[in-house]
């Protein structure tokens, strides 16, 4: 039997969706806990409301993962006076750690802006608002022939891709010398004998980010005690990534078709929406939740309509006089569909990584504060 502990789950998590990309202003991560419980039952929901917190302890839960933060500003004081020093006691008390992963699941490439952007038909989508574009480093090592696959292949995980490519590398012959010394323990040739070996240098793209991990998989795959490799920082820039997307419909619809068609993608009970019904949309800009900051990004990036939630009434006049229709969503139907997909990709990634006895569940009594 093998069961994660809480700080599993959030390295997990944090590998879906880096807390380097968040907002500056944001807080996602470990909000209360222990990092060295043991989880054997973990909830996904969008918000660590009372009843969500109530219905993980009664479902035994040990962890609760939500989108939301359950403390945004740094707290003054935890007493049960308060409802929500209430809520914290009652979910230490029961044993309940809350994690949340909110603007860096945003902005991540395949978090919920792209699904969010899957669900309302769009393709070939890019961030609208780049927050963020990733460091590059070249790692250079040398291994013998007949090495050379194990080793790429242990290091392909972690490579940068080349806009729509993926397994890029570069390899090239020569010759390696060296000559071990009292202790050393060689993986071919003699001790105070040089040795000339046929190598290969393999050459490959890192996140700047994920270095640590890559020089970890080097060291442990390659054959030499101790091997010849190289970082060079690069100007080149990397991946960009950010807030909302920016895509086109397959075909072009009318902006009152599109309503209707968000309103059943995203089972809304209702939309509001700005502009002509009879406008033609053909490029959509999105934000899940509260977007509408992004007006102008969307209208210089020359979309049609902006879809997002909890937009206000000057917000919705600014938009007129810039021609950009709007779809009002709502932030609860733009973003509750987080639940299903991070339920489905932490259990895949929890059996991955061996933890079979640990079960994930979506929450269930959630539902929009709004009535219609």
């Amino acid at each position: 039997m093998k069961i994660p502990k809480v700080a599993d789950i959030v390295g997990i998590i944090n590998k879906i969706a880096p807390t380097s990309l968040a907002e500056a202003w944001d807080n996602p991560g470990l909000q209360i806990g222990d990092p060295a419980a043991q989880v054997t039952r973990v909830m996904i929901a969008l918000d660590p409301t009372p009843d969500v917190i109530d219905s993980a302890l009664a479902a035994s839960c040990q962890l609760l993962v939500t989108h939301h933060p359950f403390i945004f500003k740094p707290l003054k004081s935890i007493s049960t006076a308060t409802p929500h020093g209430a809520t914290i006691h009652k979910a230490m008390k029961g044993g309940l750690s809350i994690l949340s992963l909110h603007t860096n699941y945003d902005i991540v490439r395949d978090g919920l802006n792209d699904l969010l952007a899957e669900k309302v038909g769009l393709v070939n989508c890019v961030p609208l608002k780049v927050t963020t574009k990733s460091e590059l480093v070249k790692l250079v090592v040398f291994v013998p022939v007949g090495q050379l696959e194990h080793l790429r292949s242990e290091l392909f995980p972690f490579a940068a891709g080349m806009g729509k490519y993926r397994d890029c590398s570069f390899t090239a012959g020569g010759t390696g010398t060296f000559t071990p010394l009292e202790g050393a323990e060689p993986y071919t040739g003699t001790v105070g004998a040089m040795s000339r070996v046929n190598e290969e240098r393999l050459e490959m793209l890192i996140e700047r980010i994920q270095l640590p991990r890559a020089v970890k998989a080097l060291l442990a795959a390659h054959p030499y005690e101790e091997p010849a490799f190289d970082l060079y920082p690069l100007l080149n820039e990397g991946e960009k990534q950010g807030l909302g997307r920016i895509g086109r419909l397959p075909e072009p619809l009318t902006l009152e078709e599109y309503v209707g068609r968000l309103r059943s993608a995203l089972s809304a009970p209702s939309l509001r929406y700005v502009g002509d019904p009879a406008a033609k949309i053909s490029k959509v800009a999105l934000c899940s939740g509260s977007g509408s900051t992004l007006l102008r990004d969307a209208a210089r990036s020359g979309a049609d309509v902006l879809v997002t939630g909890d937009v206000k009434y000057h917000e919705a006049r600014d938009a007129e006089d810039m021609g950009l229709a709007v779809i009002d969503a709502g932030h609860f139907s733009t973003e509750i569909i987080m639940v299903s997909e991070i339920t489905g990709r932490l259990g895949r990634e929890l059996a991955e990584a061996g933890y079979t006895d640990c079960h994930v569940e979506a929450c269930r009594t959630e539902s929009d504060p709004f009535r219609i």
